[in-house]
């Protein structure tokens, strides 16, 4: 029998109950990201979400995403977020009860400025992953500040070689010994870690620890962890406590790849696989 379970919803009951997700995420050429981020919210049961996207990509996201709404903001030439998004993020913070950040938003160094300004200044709890990540990798003081200045949920969500470059180890290193160094960076840190890969392992700042079996190598494709980012954070915003939101949504993308290689085997499982499948992950568990 499973140790994971998501109770039944009640039946009166409203979009509202089960939070609203802010994620920010995409540049030119990475919408993808986005997309993949957002469509997890969604299936993973967050009750809305709304996706912050460089203006001039709203209308092909707006194309991609039927459920999502959208949140068009000034860009860099480049076609990533500028910096005078700022304002406009802080300010829809106010509506979302949680934000997903990093999901390919490039590594544009104005984006990256606005990157760490969000992470120190957003007060809602928040899942850090991919260019969210690198934008950290030598501030990681402003972890520290934001934990004491805003006293709320932070989850990342590294692959090995993110977390070589926060932690300044090396890659090798951080798959040989997962365990300790997630145990040492989240109790540093304050923070809830997921270390993504081959026995995924997830670490409180309390240093309780889950280590994941779900999964397959068929999931060592483009975009799987935008998938899980998504997972992890619609998870976070229903109320869940911030580890247990982190090792149920690595339980359940590692069960929706699971199944979707039973169903077409390793070689071709995309990303897109998991969206597919992760109803029949969920729905195993759904008591």
């Amino acid at each position: 029998m499973s140790l994971f379970c998501i109770k039944k919803r009640k039946r009166s009951t409203h979009k509202g109950d089960y939070g609203h997700v802010l994620v920010v995420a995409g540049s030119a050429g990475m919408t993808g990201a986005a997309y993949l981020c957002s469509e997890a919210a969604l299936i993973s049961g967050a009750g809305l979400v709304t996706l912050a996207i460089p203006k001039s990509l709203n209308s092909v996201m707006q194309r991609k995403l039927v459920e999502v709404m959208t949140l068009p903001l000034p860009e860099t030439k480049e076609k990533s977020l500028a910096l005078s998004s700022y304002n406009k993020i802080i300010a829809f913070t106010k509506k979302a009860d949680c934000v997903l950040i990093g999901p390919g938003l490039s590594r544009n160094r104005q984006t990256q400025v606005l990157i760490r300004s969000l992470i120190k200044d957003i007060k809602l709890p928040i899942v850090i992953d991919a260019d969210a990540l690198n934008a950290l990798a030598g501030y990681l003081r402003i972890l520290q500040a934001s934990s004491i200045k805003h006293p709320v949920s932070r989850i990342i969500t590294p692959h090995p070689g993110e977390m070589a470059r926060l932690a300044k180890l090396g890659i090798s290193f951080i798959n040989n010994n997962k365990k300790n160094v997630a145990k040492k960076f989240a109790s540093e840190y304050n923070v809830t870690i997921v270390i993504k890969g081959h026995r995924t392992v997830v670490v409180s700042p309390e240093n309780k620890c889950y280590i994941n079996k779900t999964g397959n190598p068929g999931m060592a494709s483009a975009g799987c962890g935008d998938v899980l980012s998504g997972i992890v954070v619609a998870l976070l915003a229903s109320g869940m406590e911030p580890f247990e939101a982190a090792r149920l949504s690595v339980y359940i993308h590692g069960l929706a790849g699971d199944i979707a290689a039973k169903e077409m085997g390793e070689i071709s499982l995309r990303a897109r696989d998991l969206l597919r499948f992760l109803p029949q992950a969920f729905k195993k568990i759904y008591k």
